[in-house]
């Protein structure tokens, strides 16, 4: 009984992973996907966190051995 349970366990994750991949999948081609996907691209440039830049890439050439 419990191993039948495991599998229908992880056959209804299989199934919503799936059907939220697709669902993802559609939405990202709908004009409010663009925009959203847009202003999400946006976001992540104006933030301040860490930047990969020239002097970064020069100082990890340096860190190859």
């Amino acid at each position: 009984m419990s191993e039948n349970k495991h599998k229908d366990s992880r056959r209804k994750f299989f199934v919503t992973a799936g059907v939220t991949a697709g669902a993802v999948a559609v939405v990202s081609q709908t004009p409010l996907g663009t925009a959203i996907a847009e202003q999400a691209s946006t976001m992540m440039e104006d933030s301040k966190g860490y930047k990969l830049s020239d002097h970064v890439r020069k100082y990890y050439k340096t860190t190859l051995v």
